[in-house]
């Protein structure tokens, strides 16, 4: 079987942002047009602050150390350093001081989306999302929550599907590489119920989706979910998609 990436390195946690002050934005876009449209967009917004632009990988990690901005808009394709890299750097095992990174690109769910979320990004959104979109992505990674579409997720799950078997897969299955046994191992701190949950995240249904499909309450799945998160040492949502694909536990799509 072909070899998948490696295993998702632990991540360190973001730091309490100060809601009572505005969201400080880095625009990292090489597009000059594309660029001032967002900060039209996010400096018309009374809650978010611009503090800065940058049109390339490069400068957009020196961008950020020096204005340490909330949250970074990043592209994925740029000049220098792509965003992948730019993404490690600033968001990724060892950044210090850690900057919540959302990438907004022209690419649905490609590879290169896959390992900027491996490496650190907290979600990520289209290009062609409608403003609303775009800012509510901005407010919703600045509370140190994930961004990662229900819809996405079962794409990402589609595209990567053949990179790891999932467990459920009645077809006889080769041997499992040694990222996904280690992946697994990790989960045998999970009760049943929070391994269920996990499943379910990883198939890209919402804590309502989840509710409903479980018989639970939202503040129930929600603890679940906090609990999952906690004990596989993950920051958020994203992260949990994953390791449950490295682990080869997310559910067959149909």
């Amino acid at each position: 079987m072909t070899a998948g990436p490696p295993p998702p390195l632990p991540l360190p946690p973001f730091p309490p942002a100060d809601s009572s002050a505005p969201i400080r934005v880095l625009i990292c876009e090489d597009q000059a047009l594309v660029r001032a449209g967002y900060v039209t967009i996010f400096s018309a917004q009374p809650d978010i602050e611009v503090v800065g632009e940058a049109d390339n990988g490069q400068a957009a990690v020196e961008a950020a150390k020096a204005l340490r901005p909330d949250v970074a808009v990043m592209d994925i394709r740029m000049p220098l350093l792509d965003g992948i890299e730019a993404t490690r750097q600033l968001a990724g095992p060892g950044a210090t001081p850690s900057t919540r990174i959302l990438v907004v690109t022209t690419f649905n769910v490609d590879a290169l989306v896959y390992e900027a979320l491996r490496a650190g990004a907290s979600g990520f959104l289209l290009k062609d999302a409608p403003p609303a979109e775009l800012v509510n992505g901005v407010r919703t990674v600045a509370r140190g929550e994930s961004l990662l579409a229900p819809a996405v997720t079962r794409a990402l799950i589609g595209e990567f599907a053949g990179r790891v078997r999932a467990v459920d897969d009645p077809a006889p299955a080769p041997e499992p590489e040694p990222e996904a046994v280690r992946e697994r191992e990790r989960l045998k701190v999970l009760t049943p119920r929070e391994y269920e949950v996990l499943r379910l995240i990883s198939a890209g249904l919402s804590n309502a989706e989840i509710a409903a499909e479980l018989v639970l309450s939202g503040e129930t799945v929600k603890t679940y979910v906090s609990r999952i998160l906690t004990k596989l040492d993950l920051r958020d949502r994203v992260q949990a998609v994953v390791l449950a694909y490295r682990a080869g536990v997310a559910p067959a799509l149909g």
